[in-house]
């Protein structure tokens, strides 16, 4: 599955997928516009390098619509009965779970080190006392440097350019290409 993020004029961005599984979604604009880091990006580069299948781009690429809805309208009430049918399992509640600790945790220490805050909000001290030993993790490690690469990526598009994530079935970190404005095509 692809995911492309497109920043848009007027601190907006859009996201569309492509994908194997399920019907064709329509792309959608994001929550949480951040002049480095997309709300939705850094879910997914967590997800990815925590190797969550069961969060939002896991379910996505599986078949399950989550934040989008399917492009053909006569899809969509179909697409939504399906999915009413079928609960999320307690592993794909945990792994949603898991995203939200890690994304929350991840990005404000991301911004730390990058100089766009001065100290960590409160909260963080209190999650790492409930799990010690957090910020030295491999994981956390790996999750920063992805939100490096992508921040600085990013941080230089223009406004109609995009940068586009492969999800892969696997836990493995995501491929970052940079497609050009407007086209759709992807660069190396």
């Amino acid at each position: 599955m692809d995911v492309t993020f497109t920043k848009l004029g007027g601190r907006r961005y859009r996201m569309a997928v492509v994908r194997e599984h399920g019907p064709e979604l329509a792309p959608r604009q994001g929550p949480g516009y951040h002049d480095h880091l997309p709300h939705d990006a850094v879910h997914f580069l967590v997800e990815a390098e925590a190797g969550l299948s069961g969060g939002v781009f896991g379910r996505i690429a599986a078949g399950w619509n989550n934040l989008f809805w399917p492009a053909d309208p006569a899809l969509k009430r179909r697409q939504a009965r399906r999915e009413a049918k079928r609960s999320p399992t307690a592993a794909e509640h945990a792994d949603m779970a898991r995203s939200e600790n890690l994304a929350s945790y991840c990005l404000p220490l991301w911004e730390l080190r990058a100089g766009l805050v001065a100290e960590l909000p409160h909260w963080v001290a209190e999650m790492e006392a409930t799990q010690p030993g957090l910020r030295e993790s491999p994981l956390v490690a790996r999750i920063l440097a992805r939100l490096d690469d992508f921040a600085a990526r990013w941080h230089a598009l223009p406004d109609g350019a995009g940068l586009t994530l492969t999800w892969l079935p696997t836990p493995s970190r995501p491929h970052l290409r940079r497609t050009t404005r407007g086209s759709g095509r992807r660069l190396g």
